[in-house]
């Protein structure tokens, strides 16, 4: 009996949180996803990390084998998260030809700060309306929204390769 009264007595911090902690809804889920891809570090590197003290120059370097640069995949970001918001705002989307290639390769070493800039601007704006969207669009949407997540989280990965590439990666941040 003094074995069960204990073991009650250790459990009762963990059933006890259990019971206060708010369940996941699609809104949080999906807000964890845009949150852990932007600025909070979980399981992996999110994108403000991965950019973050590279120069205009670094972003700009290639492997010379057909790869793109941090810059080139930063600016696709950009470009895809931005179009997509427009579009769940209801707002003119920026234009696109169909050559999702453009995407990529409009970038421009002088507009680095630029780039940086917009995808923490965009990252932000896209945590935004998800927090304060109606539970009907929210819905409809998700299915998009998971994948905006999912995008960035690839992407992300293979800007911090590029920096390994480089030999500028600091593994301290998260990836060894």
């Amino acid at each position: 009996m003094k074995r069960i009264l204990l073991l009650a007595m250790l459990l009762l911090p963990f059933s006890v949180q259990a019971q206060t902690e708010k369940p996941a809804t699609l809104r949080s889920i999906l807000l964890d996803q845009l949150r852990t891809t932007h600025d909070k570090e979980d399981w992996f590197v999110p994108v403000n990390i991965a950019v973050e003290g590279v120069t205009p120059e670094q972003a700009s370097w290639t492997d010379g084998k057909g790869n793109h640069s941090i810059g080139q995949l930063a600016n696709h970001i950009v470009f895809w998260n931005l179009r997509q918001l427009q579009k769940f705002k209801g707002e003119t989307q920026i234009k696109y030809n169909g050559n999702n290639d453009e995407t990529f390769n409009s970038f421009d070493s002088k507009s680095w700060s630029t780039v940086v800039k917009q995808l923490d601007e965009v990252m932000k704006e896209w945590e935004k309306v998800v927090e304060t969207a109606d539970d009907k669009k929210l819905q409809e949407w998700a299915p998009v929204i998971a994948r905006i997540g999912t995008h960035n989280a690839y992407h992300t990965g293979q800007i911090i390769y590029v920096r390994k590439l480089q030999g500028i990666w600091d593994p301290a941040k998260g990836v060894k």
